[in-house]
């Protein structure tokens, strides 16, 4: 056992080999949700609940697989299959993380698992599928490295396919040691693979042929950010012409335009989510935007705090509008729900899922005064 710096927590070195097939069934006028949690603490692994959109509230249905630490997961194009991150330092004896996959039954009632496969790289974070859901990638945050994998019938993984390790280091001695592959983002027209690397502030980037799961370098091979930035999180407008960045120690949003022909970004604004008057680190987390493209939603640790931001429709440029608590101690992952009238939050430290009401005219979010208890979440993924 060895401490993940990432974390700050201690957990067990080796994956759960026995996975639950434990079904949930939602409620007539619920959404499936799934919810990847650390398993340092009482949770097990993947939690399966019914979320209401009209009260917002959701209902426990319990574990719907038990595998070790499952901090990231994904869902394919089809629904089907997901893909999950296993953030280890040990997978099968050897040094290095995991990925899996599950099955998810037509009426989203049980996973199951399909395989699990080395991700080649300690403290695997992130995963992702490529837009077909025949390729899938992972991000090793503690391995400071990136793979591909290609995705058989049934959901099944390949060895991986691609394989890139990182070298070097940035500013921020204690944070930039080495390199920390962070996230894994497919372009929007699938040609290419983006890797934000928080130890060597850049965003790798790679041309990726979806036959294969192949990637290789492009030219430009990477975009830079400020120096000690910490690029951790990359979303795409769903215009397909800008990109943000959240930064983790600067704890900002960058704005990026998007060049699909050369796959190459641009900086074209930056703004800080921390207050000016904040006392205290702070760290960026992620990112949401909302189907229509007009409004964005991002949280940042330690001030512990949710930022509104509207999308200029001309450039993707953003206006901040407002800084709220976010219901709990450090947020990991948010995401909107399918009607857009709610925000749900996981909060690692307070171990909790708030849920903010949302008005999708105005962007303007309110306390709903909704929170529901579970160990350590890490990553909400509606079904």
């Amino acid at each position: 056992m060895r401490q993940i710096t990432r974390r700050g927590f201690v957990f067990g070195s080796a994956a759960l080999s026995v996975v639950g097939r434990a079904g949930f069934a939602a409620e007539k006028e619920g959404v499936p949700l799934l919810i990847g949690t650390q398993t340092s603490g009482t949770s097990k692994g993947i939690y399966a609940y019914s979320f209401s959109e009209k009260t917002g509230d959701l209902t426990a249905f319990g574990l719907a697989a038990e595998t070790a630490n499952p901090t990231f997961l994904a869902l394919a194009p089809d629904g089907k299959v997901l893909l999950v991150a296993n953030e280890l330092d040990k997978f099968e004896g050897k040094d290095g993380g995991a990925v899996s996959t599950f099955t998810l039954d037509r009426t989203k009632t049980r996973l199951t698992k399909v395989n699990q496969v080395a991700s080649l790289g300690g403290g695997t974070c992130h995963v992702a599928f490529d837009h077909t859901g025949r390729d899938a990638f992972a991000a090793n945050y503690g391995g400071g490295s990136a793979a591909s994998f290609a995705v058989g019938s049934g959901g099944a993984l390949s060895p991986a396919v691609s394989f890139f390790q990182y070298t070097g280091q940035g500013p921020n001695k204690a944070r930039q040691e080495a390199p920390h592959a962070h996230r894994v983002t497919v372009s929007p027209d699938n040609r290419f693979l983006l890797v934000n690397d928080l130890g060597l502030d850049t965003i790798h980037i790679y041309r990726l042929d979806a036959s294969t799961a192949k990637l290789v370098p492009n030219e430009p091979a990477a975009w830079r950010s400020a120096p000690g930035a910490g690029p951790r999180a990359l979303r795409f407008h769903p215009n397909g012409k800008v990109a943000y960045c959240v930064t983790e120690m600067a704890s900002s949003v960058v704005v990026l335009r998007w060049d699909s022909e050369r796959g190459a970004l641009e900086t074209v604004q930056e703004i800080v989510m921390k207050p000016a008057d904040f006392q205290g680190e702070t760290n960026g987390d992620d990112i949401v935007i909302d189907r229509e493209g007009k409004f964005a939603y991002a949280t940042d640790r330690f001030d512990d705090i949710v930022v509104t931001f509207a999308i200029s429709p001309s450039d993707g440029k953003l206006t901040l509008l407002n800084r709220m608590p976010c219901g709990g101690k450090v947020p990991r992952h948010l995401t909107l729900d399918p009607s857009g009238h709610w925000l749900l939050i996981a909060n690692q430290e307070s171990d909790n899922i708030s849920v903010l009401a949302r008005d999708p005219k105005t962007g303007k979010l309110t306390d709903s005064g909704k929170s529901f208890p579970l160990s350590r979440p890490q990553c909400l993924v509606f079904a």
